[in-house]
């Protein structure tokens, strides 16, 4: 049996990923309190927020608000998204300590994401994060679509580990690899990861699964397999991605969470802290979580 890493670091990212795409305006002092309960929960990697144009993400248009209004803990990272260097410039004018950038490994995916083949989106991100470099901000970056494209289908293992690859020659200190409309399986997740790994260190890489396919948990668990440590989630499923019809599932951080506690896996992470901070945000959003772990805590409270 494959040995299992005895640590996973989560970046929840619930706040930003998870909120973006909501169709009613979620208040500043929502996000904010939201924040703060994860980080009391434990979590030690929170994305923020983004700065991008209100224009293409109302959602997002409060970044500098949120980033001034939350109690940034000691240890906890709040990385915020940029897209050019006009939004990293606003991103550290308002105090971030760590960008994310975002590239692609599907051509037509980059060209309706953010209107631009892959090939422009990395040189756009390069002096994006030379500058983060040199004011000592540091950059992760994503790629989207490593199982599959909503317009192309499958997408070749080789064209992820080339994205990724670019991405960690521009400083990036670590890659999350996502598969964005949740078609991975086990086999395919770890056909990735391997191919990744030719050009870069297992260590450096992140996944960030959603469970559209109901995939996410088992993809996790192929990926620690092979060593990855990193895992993406957001707080009561929150979130998905506009660009791919039915994808609307990022995997939920309490089932991640109940998942390693129960493989012996330390992550730092109050199951119950967490499971009220996605209770809150839940409430205000008038909706259930996604979560299996959450709504079978709250039957067991209600019991």
């Amino acid at each position: 049996m494959p040995k299992l890493p005895q640590n996973v670091r989560i970046v929840e990212v619930g706040p930003r990923d998870g909120l973006q795409n909501e169709p009613r305006s979620v208040a500043a002092s929502v996000k904010i309190e939201l924040i703060d309960r994860l980080g009391e929960a434990g979590l030690r990697a929170i994305e923020a927020t983004a700065f991008v144009s209100p224009k293409w993400v109302p959602q997002m248009a409060d970044n500098a608000q949120v980033m001034a209004g939350i109690r940034k803990r000691p240890g906890v990272a709040y990385p915020v998204l940029v897209p050019n260097l006009q939004g990293f410039e606003a991103a550290a004018a308002a105090g971030a300590g760590e960008i994310a950038v975002f590239g692609a490994a599907s051509e037509s995916f980059s060209r309706k994401n953010i209107n631009c083949s892959i090939a422009e989106s990395l040189a756009r991100f390069e002096p994006v994060a030379a500058a983060a470099r040199s004011r000592g901000i540091r950059v992760r970056g994503y790629v989207s679509c490593v199982a599959g494209c909503p317009y192309e289908g499958e997408v070749a293992p080789a064209a992820v580990a080339s994205v990724a690859q670019r991405l960690l020659a521009m400083g990036c200190y670590e890659v999350s690899l996502g598969d964005t409309i949740g078609v991975g399986t086990p086999g395919k997740i770890q056909a990735m990861l391997r191919a990744v790994a030719e050009r870069a260190p297992m260590e450096m890489l992140a996944v960030h699964l959603h469970d559209t396919y109901g995939q996410a948990l088992a993809n996790i668990y192929a990926s620690l397999e092979l060593g990855v440590a990193v895992v993406d989630s957001s707080v009561a499923g929150l979130g998905g991605c506009p660009y791919a019809k039915g994808a609307s599932g990022n995997v939920a951080t309490e089932d991640v969470v109940y998942m390693l506690d129960g493989l012996g896996i330390a992550t730092g992470v109050d199951l119950q802290k967490l499971f009220r901070a996605g209770q809150y945000i839940c409430a205000e959003l008038g909706r259930d979580p996604a979560s299996r772990v959450a709504r079978a805590l709250a039957a067991k409270c209600s019991a």
